[in-house]
C-alpha cells in the first residue's frame, strides 16, 4: 500500500496541517500505518503536485503561517478507486523480536525475556491509548448506538483491529514468558539431578 492511501484516509476526517497529520496519524491511521514526518510532508507535496489534495495557507499571529490539506474532488476519486480495488497479500510479519525468541535457545534466554516483555509493555501502553480513542469516538453511546449514527465507521472499525493485535501482542507475551520461565525451572531441576561422578 502506498503511503498517499493512508493520507488520504486521514484526511477524510477533515482538513489537517503537516504537523497535525503527523501527529494525528498516532489517532487515526497508526493501529495499521507508520510513517515518518519527514516522508509525510514529501508525500503531501507529490499529491499537491498531482492534484490529488489542495492546500491553504492560514495566517497566524506570533507563529509562522501554517498550510492545511484537504482532500480534492480528483482525491475523493482516487479514494473511491482505491477502496474498489482488491487488497494486495496479506502483511508478512518481520519483526526482529520473533527473530531473537527463534534463537532463545542458542542465547541468553533471560535477554530475549527481557525484549518480550518489553514488548509486552509497549503494546499495553498503545493498547489503554486506542481505548482512549474507543471513548473519545463512542463519546458515552453503546458500540450499537455509534456504528447506527456515525457518519463515518471506518476509523472504529480500525480502531477495533489495532486494539485486536495489541491484545494479541500480550497474550502471545504472556504465553511465551511462561513456556521460558517453565524451561529455564526444568533445565536447573535436570542440572541439581544429574549425578556428579
Amino acid at each position: 500500500m502506498a503511503l498517499r492511501n493512508a493520507v488520504m484516509a486521514a484526511l477524510l476526517e477533515g482538513e489537517a496541517s503537516g504537523y497535525d497529520l503527523a501527529k494525528g496519524f498516532d489517532a487515526s491511521v497508526a493501529n495499521f500505518w507508520m510513517t515518518t514526518p519527514q516522508q509525510l510532508y514529501r508525500e503531501l507535496e507529490r499529491m499537491e503536485g498531482e492534484g490529488l489534495i489542495a492546500a491553504r495557507v492560514v495566517e497566524q499571529e506570533r507563529r509562522p503561517n501554517k498550510r492545511l490539506f484537504s482532500l480534492t474532488e480528483a482525491g475523493m476519486d482516487a479514494v473511491r478507486a482505491y477502496v474498489t480495488e482488491p487488497p494486495g497479500k496479506p502483511t508478512a510479519i518481520r519483526d526482529e523480536l520473533m527473530v531473537k525468541v527463534q534463537c532463545a535457545d542458542a542465547g541468553d534466554i533471560e535477554a530475549v525475556r527481557a525484549a518480550i516483555t518489553e514488548r509486552m509493555e509497549w503494546a499495553a501502553a498503545k493498547l489503554a491509548r486506542y481505548e482512549r480513542l474507543k471513548e473519545r469516538l463512542l463519546e458515552g453511546r453503546t458500540e450499537d448506538e455509534y456504528c447506527a449514527q456515525a457518519e463515518r465507521i471506518g476509523p472504529y472499525l480500525t480502531l477495533l483491529r489495532g486494539m485486536s493485535f495489541e491484545n494479541e501482542n500480550i497474550r502471545w507475551g504472556e504465553t511465551a514468558l511462561r513456556i521460558l520461565a517453565h524451561r529455564a525451572t526444568s533445565a536447573r531441576d535436570r542440572e541439581h539431578a544429574t549425578p556428579r561422578a
